[in-house]
């Protein structure tokens, strides 16, 4: 049992959980994520690890209330406990000293990227996020970026706050203004399919998070299968970042659309 000791509410279905879980805070990576079980009777669900506070024993994770699953948790508040949480798992970011590293996110993709944007500045890089999201109301995590990042570019697509526009928008900008060593992207696996074009258009370097198609977590299910370079991956355990220009994102988006009817009838139940 791990309790809440905090919730915050960013936007209309995305909430900040403090959560205690000291053993996961003190080993935890950048890249790492964990396998959640709001109750005993519900299913198993990943959520990388956004940040951790190894003295208060805590991580922090970031959720969307999209599913059944996310949406039992959301409803919880400080002081309830989440019946099960396992982790650190997954491969950590391969961190070094690249030079420059653009951080492209979409939406929720900016929790699970703000470790990573972390991890690159400790190692000596300048780090370029880009924020994206349709609406300056689903804009998240802006000011905790902010403590490592040395630029951020915020894209909305209405306009209603930083550039109007897409990610690609801002990441080719920036492209064009200065060298850029690496680019890291996590978001919607539709986003992370143009950015990599772009970047593979200009021989850039990139790794993407395929995070948002695993399912249990520990490559038991196979529901997390993605082609990469010609060859099977299984995101959860060979994962879950991988070469962006080599992994196949049509596939990947017809297998997260899979599911749909399923998704919506356990949706209802709830509502």
């Amino acid at each position: 049992m791990n309790k809440i000791v905090k919730k915050e509410q960013y936007s209309e279905n995305v909430f900040r959980f403090d959560v205690e879980a000291p053993l996961i805070a003190k080993s935890r990576k950048a890249g790492n994520f964990v396998i959640i079980k709001v109750d005993e009777a519900g299913e198993r669900f990943p959520l990388t690890i956004a940040s951790s506070d190894p003295q208060k024993g805590t991580i922090t994770l970031v959720v969307q209330a999209v599913g059944l699953s996310t949406r039992k948790l959301c409803k919880l508040n400080e002081g309830d406990f989440i019946t099960h949480i396992v982790g650190p798992l997954g491969k950590a970011t391969h961190i070094e000293n690249f030079g420059t590293v653009v951080c492209a996110c979409g939406g929720v993709g900016t929790a699970p990227m703000l470790p990573i944007a972390e991890a690159l500045k400790k190692a000596g890089n300048k780090v370029i996020v880009i924020i994206a999201a349709r609406s300056k109301d689903l804009i998240i995590l802006e000011k905790e970026m902010s403590r490592f990042a040395d630029e951020i570019v915020i894209m909305t697509d209405d306009g209603s706050y930083g550039k109007k526009g897409l990610v690609t928008n801002g990441v080719e900008e920036i492209i064009k203004r200065e060298k850029v060593d690496l680019c890291v992207t996590i978001g919607p696996a539709i986003m992370m399919k143009f950015v990599s074009l772009l970047t593979k258009k200009y021989n850039i370097p990139t790794v993407a998070s395929l995070n948002t198609i695993m399912v249990d977590g520990t490559g038991m299910c196979g529901a997390c299968r993605v082609t990469v370079g010609g060859k099977t991956k299984f995101v959860c355990v060979d994962g879950p970042e991988f070469d962006a220009h080599q992994v196949d994102f049509d596939e990947m988006i017809n297998r997260l659309g899979a599911y749909k009817e399923q998704e919506a009838e356990a949706n209802n139940k709830i509502k």
